[in-house]
């Protein structure tokens, strides 16, 4: 015997929210609590400010409450926009699971994977993207790339599929992780700096130039750290820059040396203004990591991305190497960084 349902849904058992409230409104809703200003929002939406500012006024009226209250030059949300954000979250959260079904019932011919990175992981996460797109055209593909603190905020929000990450090490964060390339840290300087050409030099020989590190906090400048601390000496730090391109420039201008993934050279190459010094106790070999939050099953669509991103590392290490042998540095034995 056939049991049947009804599963008819009258209008007075819909909420109130849910018969005037919009998700392109939810939509605009989050983005201005995530940049915390209309302006923000209005340019990354591409809509303008009036219908940023119109279409709250609509969510707000809806809500039968204010949602955002002004605070200097930005806006937070109040105690009703807050509840109204982790609504918003759970529909989008929900909506995405019908997106990631309806994308897996398709044979992964279309759906929607979200990437962030961190700002050294930009030197060949497009490389990989382009070639996982070859594989599956007709996925869309979202790339963020941030330093290492947003990249985690982004974590915690939910706002993207995975991770990339050089240090997987979190305080607080539950997550998964998968290490999938390598990623060696080597002392770099401008090509005409003295100590360019040498072999096998000593850590004590480098550690009285200046050198310039990335900004506290960073993976590469902890590693470094790290590497110095292990040999008892401690580097000179003549100043601390925000990116590689402008430590790039730095070293070149002959300010020092720095210490640098190797990926970051990769566009200019060993031809490059740029020259790889051969440090005892470098190469760092660490790894890249992919991350994604514990406990959240990833889309088809992420999943697909993550085995392929493993299995793209032999086509990674394969540059790693080279790149290294074009320097004249031996891709010496790794002992790799784990978790």
């Amino acid at each position: 015997m056939t049991e049947e349902r009804d599963f008819t849904l009258h209008a007075q058992q819909v909420p109130r929210l849910g018969r005037y409230a919009t998700l392109r409104q939810l939509q605009i809703f989050s983005e201005i609590v995530r940049l915390g200003s209309f302006t923000k929002a209005s340019e990354s939406l591409f809509i303008t400010q009036p219908t940023v500012s119109t279409q709250m006024k609509k969510l707000s009226h809806a809500v039968g409450a204010p949602l955002f209250e002004p605070v200097g030059r930005t806006v937070r949300p109040t105690e009703a926009g807050l509840r109204l954000e982790a609504a918003a979250n759970r529909v989008f959260e929900a909506l995405g699971e019908v997106e990631a079904w309806v994308a897996e019932y398709q044979g992964l011919r279309r759906g929607r994977v979200r990437l962030a990175v961190i700002t050294t992981a930009k030197y060949f996460a497009p490389e990989l993207l382009g070639a996982f797109s070859r594989e599956y055209p007709d996925i869309d593909l979202s790339l963020k790339v941030s330093n290492r603190d947003r990249v985690i905020e982004r974590i915690r929000a939910h706002e993207d599929d995975l991770y990339i990450f050089g240090q997987p090490e979190f305080d607080d964060l539950d997550v998964t992780q998968y290490p999938f390339a390598p990623n060696p840290l080597v002392v770099v300087a401008a090509r005409d700096h003295p100590l360019a050409g040498r072999r096998r030099l000593a850590l004590a020989e480098v550690v009285h130039e200046p050198f310039i590190l990335r900004e506290p906090g960073s993976g590469t400048r902890q590693a470094t750290v790290r590497a110095f601390a292990q040999a008892g000496v401690t580097p000179t730090v003549r100043m601390d820059l925000g990116s590689n391109e402008a430590i790039k420039h730095a070293a070149i201008a002959g300010l020092g040396l720095a210490v640098l993934s190797l990926h970051s050279l990769s566009v200019e190459g060993a031809r490059g203004p740029l020259t790889v010094l051969d440090v005892e106790g470098f190469p760092i070999h660490r790894r890249w990591w992919l991350v994604h939050a514990r406990g959240r099953d990833l889309s088809p669509p992420a999943t697909a991305l993550l085995d392929f991103a493993q299995r793209y590392e032999s086509v990674l290490t394969t540059q790693v190497d080279q790149l290294l042998a074009d320097f004249g540095i031996a891709p010496a034995p790794a002992e790799t960084e784990t978790a």
